[in-house]
């Protein structure tokens, strides 16, 4: 068993007619069994607000913050090392590897950019200022200071920080580049996947070409807007989709999509930051280590 030990998640209980917490608990997370909700509590594994354990007997309340640890069971180890490229009072730059979360979800707890950090740095504090998708490698800025965080994710918040990404893709030699692709991008189905649909432009990316290798090109990618798969819906539907997408333009099967094929991984980078550094006014660029490889 697989278990966070430094992090809880906080759930705020929803309004309901439960007599217990555990009662919550078990509907609230239906994928979680009564049995597992009952070991946990047994080995002090959900708390209260205070941070103390409790039991199954404990009284349901609309609004009470409970804390617990989320736990997976054989947890898969993901067989990519991160590099930490920066560290400082306020930040930690670090480069994630393909198929690493930047946070636990799903099926990974331990095995997340976030909990690798805080363990290596020995910061308890670290929070991910942004984040980037499972299969997208390159470059995640954390926080590493309570007293600074507002005032970096304000930088994410008010578009104040640029963003460049890399990504091979099929040729494009009947359009023009660079060129600026604004879409109307609404949420899809399943509830996953977002489309494009009909009214005003609601995310925006500039697009160049870097390098172009017969029927696949290098494309740069700077997104003015931050909507969930921009850059891969973006380059989707100009009829080219990121080489080793499993989601855009079409989607895998599960089976396919959920065994992680690490000899193809997705062909996007998150290769530059650049921001002007709220605390003291310094320009700050950080650039990604890694390569696509072709």
């Amino acid at each position: 068993m697989s278990a966070s030990n430094s992090r809880p998640s906080t759930l705020h209980l929803p309004q309901g007619d439960w007599a217990t917490v555990l009662d919550c608990l078990c509907e609230h997370f239906p994928a979680i069994s009564r049995a597992t909700w009952l070991d946990r509590m047994a080995r002090g594994r959900v708390l209260n607000a205070d941070m103390q354990p409790i039991d199954a007997a404990q009284a349901y309340r609309v609004g009470m913050r409970i804390h617990y640890f989320r736990e997976v069971p054989n947890e898969t180890p993901v067989p990519f090392e991160e590099r930490v490229l920066h560290v400082d009072e306020h930040l930690v730059v670090a480069d994630k590897p393909h198929f690493l979360s930047v946070m636990p979800a799903g099926e990974y707890v331990n095995e997340t950019l976030l909990a690798r950090l805080s363990k290596r740095l020995g910061n308890a504090d670290l929070v991910p200022i942004h984040r980037i998708d499972r299969l997208t490698a390159g470059l995640v800025l954390f926080s590493a200071n309570r007293e600074s965080r507002g005032a970096y994710q304000a930088l994410f918040r008010e578009r104040e920080i640029s963003k460049r990404y890399e990504a091979i893709c099929p040729a494009l030699p009947g359009l023009e580049f660079p060129m600026r692709r604004r879409l109307c991008m609404m949420p899809g189905e399943p509830f996953f996947l977002m489309r494009e649909g009909e009214g005003e432009p609601n995310s925006e990316t500039l697009i160049e070409v870097l390098e172009r290798r017969g029927d696949f090109w290098r494309y740069g990618l700077s997104p003015i807007s931050g909507k969930k798969h921009q850059l891969r819906l973006h380059m989707a539907t100009l009829g080219a989709g990121i080489c080793n997408d499993p989601f855009y333009p079409n989607l895998l099967e599960r089976s396919e999509r959920e065994a992680d094929d690490y000899a193809r991984p997705l062909k996007l980078l998150a290769r530059g930051l650049r921001f002007r550094d709220p605390l003291s006014g310094t320009l700050r660029e950080f650039e990604s280590a890694l390569q696509l490889e072709w």
